[in-house]
Protein backbone atom coordinates (compact mmCIF):
# COMPACT_ATOMS: atom_id res chain seq x y z
CA UNK A 1 0.00 0.00 0.00
CA UNK A 2 1.71 3.62 -1.15
CA UNK A 3 0.95 5.91 1.70
CA UNK A 4 -2.44 7.42 1.44
CA UNK A 5 -4.45 10.87 3.55
CA UNK A 6 -6.23 9.33 6.50
CA UNK A 7 -9.55 10.81 5.32
CA UNK A 8 -8.72 8.17 1.89
CA UNK A 9 -8.02 5.29 4.02
CA UNK A 10 -11.08 5.30 6.28
CA UNK A 11 -12.89 6.07 3.51
CA UNK A 12 -11.67 2.75 1.37
CA UNK A 13 -11.55 0.77 4.98
CA UNK A 14 -15.22 1.14 4.87
CA UNK A 15 -15.69 3.44 8.08
CA UNK A 16 -17.44 6.02 6.22
CA UNK A 17 -16.97 9.07 3.42
CA UNK A 18 -13.81 11.27 3.25
CA UNK A 19 -16.24 13.98 4.78
CA UNK A 20 -17.20 11.75 7.45
CA UNK A 21 -13.82 11.17 8.15
CA UNK A 22 -13.32 14.35 8.56
CA UNK A 23 -15.31 15.14 11.02
CA UNK A 24 -14.44 11.95 13.43
CA UNK A 25 -10.63 13.77 12.95
CA UNK A 26 -12.02 16.84 13.87
CA UNK A 27 -13.73 15.28 16.71
CA UNK A 28 -10.57 13.78 17.88
CA UNK A 29 -12.06 9.60 17.71
CA UNK A 30 -8.86 8.73 15.42
CA UNK A 31 -4.96 8.00 16.10
CA UNK A 32 -2.50 6.89 13.96
CA UNK A 33 -0.04 4.89 15.98
CA UNK A 34 -1.37 5.75 19.10
CA UNK A 35 -1.36 9.37 18.05
CA UNK A 36 -4.54 11.60 17.42
CA UNK A 37 -4.98 12.20 13.61
CA UNK A 38 -4.92 15.45 12.15
CA UNK A 39 -6.50 16.87 8.63
CA UNK A 40 -3.96 15.95 6.38
CA UNK A 41 -1.88 12.70 8.15
CA UNK A 42 -0.96 10.30 6.33
CA UNK A 43 -1.10 6.40 6.39
CA UNK A 44 1.75 4.01 5.62
CA UNK A 45 2.51 0.63 5.21
CA UNK A 46 2.12 -1.23 8.66
CA UNK A 47 0.89 1.72 10.12
CA UNK A 48 -1.95 1.35 13.05
CA UNK A 49 -5.27 3.10 12.24
CA UNK A 50 -7.53 3.19 15.09
CA UNK A 51 -11.21 5.11 15.91
CA UNK A 52 -13.12 5.08 18.92
CA UNK A 53 -9.88 2.65 19.92
CA UNK A 54 -10.90 -0.21 17.55
CA UNK A 55 -8.24 -1.09 14.77
CA UNK A 56 -9.47 -0.04 11.23
CA UNK A 57 -8.24 -2.98 8.55
CA UNK A 58 -7.94 -1.94 4.83
CA UNK A 59 -10.99 -3.55 2.93
CA UNK A 60 -10.11 -6.39 -0.18
CA UNK A 61 -13.88 -7.06 -0.78
CA UNK A 62 -16.04 -4.04 -2.42
CA UNK A 63 -19.98 -3.60 -1.06
CA UNK A 64 -22.90 -2.15 -3.14
CA UNK A 65 -26.55 -2.43 -1.66
CA UNK A 66 -29.56 -0.63 -2.23
CA UNK A 67 -31.69 -0.13 0.78
CA UNK A 68 -35.24 0.84 1.17
CA UNK A 69 -34.77 3.18 3.72
CA UNK A 70 -38.43 3.52 6.19
CA UNK A 71 -39.32 6.97 7.42
CA UNK A 72 -37.95 7.70 11.13
CA UNK A 73 -34.46 6.04 10.42
CA UNK A 74 -31.04 8.91 10.56
CA UNK A 75 -28.88 8.33 7.81
CA UNK A 76 -25.71 10.19 10.46
CA UNK A 77 -23.01 8.70 12.30
CA UNK A 78 -24.60 6.78 15.41
CA UNK A 79 -24.92 8.96 18.30
CA UNK A 80 -24.85 6.90 21.85
CA UNK A 81 -26.75 9.80 23.05
CA UNK A 82 -29.40 9.96 20.35
CA UNK A 83 -32.88 8.12 20.61
CA UNK A 84 -33.22 8.00 16.76
CA UNK A 85 -32.73 4.50 15.06
CA UNK A 86 -29.52 4.58 13.04
CA UNK A 87 -29.01 3.20 9.51
CA UNK A 88 -26.15 1.35 10.25
CA UNK A 89 -27.38 -0.21 13.20
CA UNK A 90 -31.20 -0.84 11.93
CA UNK A 91 -29.39 -2.71 8.90
CA UNK A 92 -27.28 -4.53 10.62
CA UNK A 93 -24.93 -5.65 8.33
CA UNK A 94 -22.28 -8.18 8.70
CA UNK A 95 -19.36 -5.75 7.34
CA UNK A 96 -18.40 -2.49 7.85
CA UNK A 97 -20.57 0.08 5.20
CA UNK A 98 -22.10 3.24 5.36
CA UNK A 99 -24.30 5.57 3.63
CA UNK A 100 -23.48 6.96 0.02
CA UNK A 101 -25.31 10.43 0.72
CA UNK A 102 -28.47 10.90 3.10
CA UNK A 103 -31.73 10.80 2.80
CA UNK A 104 -33.58 12.91 5.65
CA UNK A 105 -35.26 11.25 8.41
CA UNK A 106 -39.04 11.98 7.71
CA UNK A 107 -38.22 11.06 3.90
CA UNK A 108 -38.19 7.21 2.66
CA UNK A 109 -37.25 5.18 -0.50
CA UNK A 110 -33.91 4.55 -1.94
CA UNK A 111 -30.36 4.76 -0.98
CA UNK A 112 -26.87 3.07 -1.38
CA UNK A 113 -24.48 1.89 1.20
CA UNK A 114 -21.02 0.39 0.42
CA UNK A 115 -17.63 0.33 1.66
CA UNK A 116 -16.33 1.51 -1.08
CA UNK A 117 -15.17 5.18 -0.49
CA UNK A 118 -13.87 6.35 -4.10
CA UNK A 119 -17.37 4.92 -5.51
CA UNK A 120 -19.10 7.02 -2.92
CA UNK A 121 -17.38 10.10 -3.60
CA UNK A 122 -18.02 9.91 -7.43
CA UNK A 123 -21.34 9.34 -6.42
CA UNK A 124 -22.08 12.07 -4.19
CA UNK A 125 -19.88 14.94 -6.37
CA UNK A 126 -22.38 17.20 -7.18
CA UNK A 127 -20.38 18.48 -9.92
CA UNK A 128 -21.00 15.08 -11.89
CA UNK A 129 -25.20 15.91 -12.56
CA UNK A 130 -25.79 12.36 -11.28
CA UNK A 131 -29.94 12.29 -11.35
CA UNK A 132 -31.99 11.27 -8.34
CA UNK A 133 -35.73 10.86 -9.16
CA UNK A 134 -38.25 11.28 -6.64
CA UNK A 135 -42.05 11.09 -5.36
CA UNK A 136 -43.59 13.70 -3.83
CA UNK A 137 -46.63 14.62 -2.21
CA UNK A 138 -47.65 17.98 -0.49
CA UNK A 139 -50.58 19.12 1.44
CA UNK A 140 -53.17 20.55 -1.11
CA UNK A 141 -53.82 20.73 -4.63
CA UNK A 142 -51.79 22.86 -6.79
CA UNK A 143 -51.55 23.91 -10.68
CA UNK A 144 -49.25 23.20 -13.67
CA UNK A 145 -47.58 26.97 -12.99
CA UNK A 146 -46.34 25.68 -9.79
CA UNK A 147 -44.72 23.11 -11.22
CA UNK A 148 -43.13 25.35 -14.47
CA UNK A 149 -41.73 27.65 -11.28
CA UNK A 150 -40.06 24.89 -9.37
CA UNK A 151 -38.25 23.28 -12.67
CA UNK A 152 -36.70 26.33 -13.57
CA UNK A 153 -35.23 27.23 -10.17
CA UNK A 154 -36.17 28.35 -6.81
CA UNK A 155 -33.72 30.41 -4.54
CA UNK A 156 -32.87 28.71 -1.68
CA UNK A 157 -30.14 28.28 0.49
CA UNK A 158 -28.57 31.39 -0.44
CA UNK A 159 -28.47 30.12 -4.24
CA UNK A 160 -30.89 29.07 -7.00
CA UNK A 161 -31.44 25.17 -7.49
CA UNK A 162 -30.95 23.70 -10.90
CA UNK A 163 -33.12 23.41 -12.83
CA UNK A 164 -34.89 20.19 -12.97
CA UNK A 165 -37.79 18.20 -14.86
CA UNK A 166 -41.56 17.46 -13.31
CA UNK A 167 -44.30 15.68 -14.12
CA UNK A 168 -47.94 15.50 -12.31
CA UNK A 169 -48.74 12.30 -11.13
CA UNK A 170 -52.22 13.77 -9.17
CA UNK A 171 -53.71 16.58 -7.89
CA UNK A 172 -51.19 17.14 -5.53
CA UNK A 173 -48.53 14.60 -6.26
CA UNK A 174 -45.56 14.88 -9.00
CA UNK A 175 -42.30 13.06 -9.44
CA UNK A 176 -39.25 15.34 -9.40
CA UNK A 177 -35.99 14.59 -11.25
CA UNK A 178 -32.74 16.11 -9.41
CA UNK A 179 -29.11 16.77 -10.16
CA UNK A 180 -28.06 18.17 -6.76
CA UNK A 181 -28.82 17.52 -3.59
CA UNK A 182 -28.94 20.42 -1.19
CA UNK A 183 -29.94 19.85 2.67
CA UNK A 184 -33.46 19.59 2.40
CA UNK A 185 -34.03 20.98 -1.04
CA UNK A 186 -36.90 19.71 -2.19
CA UNK A 187 -38.94 20.52 0.93
CA UNK A 188 -37.44 24.13 0.97
CA UNK A 189 -38.19 24.16 -2.62
CA UNK A 190 -41.68 23.57 -2.22
CA UNK A 191 -42.10 25.62 1.04
CA UNK A 192 -40.71 28.63 -0.99
CA UNK A 193 -44.04 28.42 -2.80
CA UNK A 194 -46.45 27.81 0.22
CA UNK A 195 -46.85 24.44 0.41
CA UNK A 196 -45.44 21.75 2.78
CA UNK A 197 -44.43 17.89 1.64
CA UNK A 198 -46.33 15.18 3.64
CA UNK A 199 -44.45 12.34 1.66
CA UNK A 200 -41.29 12.27 0.01
CA UNK A 201 -39.85 8.64 -1.69
CA UNK A 202 -36.56 8.40 -3.68
CA UNK A 203 -37.24 5.90 -6.54
CA UNK A 204 -34.18 6.43 -8.53
CA UNK A 205 -30.23 6.86 -8.22
CA UNK A 206 -28.95 7.15 -11.36
CA UNK A 207 -29.70 3.78 -12.93
CA UNK A 208 -30.25 2.42 -9.94
CA UNK A 209 -34.04 1.90 -9.42
CA UNK A 210 -36.07 0.90 -5.68
CA UNK A 211 -38.85 -0.77 -7.85
CA UNK A 212 -40.42 -3.61 -5.37
CA UNK A 213 -37.81 -3.60 -3.10
CA UNK A 214 -39.89 -3.74 0.13
CA UNK A 215 -39.88 -1.17 2.79
CA UNK A 216 -36.71 -2.00 5.77
CA UNK A 217 -35.08 -4.50 3.02
CA UNK A 218 -32.20 -4.29 0.83
CA UNK A 219 -30.50 -5.96 -1.85
CA UNK A 220 -27.25 -6.55 -3.29
CA UNK A 221 -26.44 -4.58 -6.73
CA UNK A 222 -26.19 -7.10 -9.71
CA UNK A 223 -23.39 -6.94 -12.11
CA UNK A 224 -25.38 -5.59 -14.82
CA UNK A 225 -26.17 -2.45 -12.56
CA UNK A 226 -22.91 -2.09 -11.27
CA UNK A 227 -21.39 -1.45 -14.73
CA UNK A 228 -23.94 0.88 -15.85
CA UNK A 229 -23.48 2.99 -12.77
CA UNK A 230 -19.67 3.56 -13.08
CA UNK A 231 -19.59 3.73 -16.40
CA UNK A 232 -21.61 7.37 -15.73
CA UNK A 233 -19.39 8.12 -13.29
CA UNK A 234 -16.46 10.34 -13.51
Amino acid sequence: MEAVRINKYLSEAGVCSRRGADRLIEEGRVSVNGNHAFLGSVVNVGDEVRVDGNLVKSVTKKVLIAFNKPRGIVCTTADPKSKDVNIIEYINYPERIFPVGRLDKDSEGLILLSNDGDLSNKIMKARNFHEKEYEVEVDRPFDDDFLKRMSEGVPILDTITRKCTLKRTGKNSFNIILTQGLNRQIRRMCEYFGYKVVRLRRIRIMNIKLGNLKSGTYRNITDKEYAELTKGLR
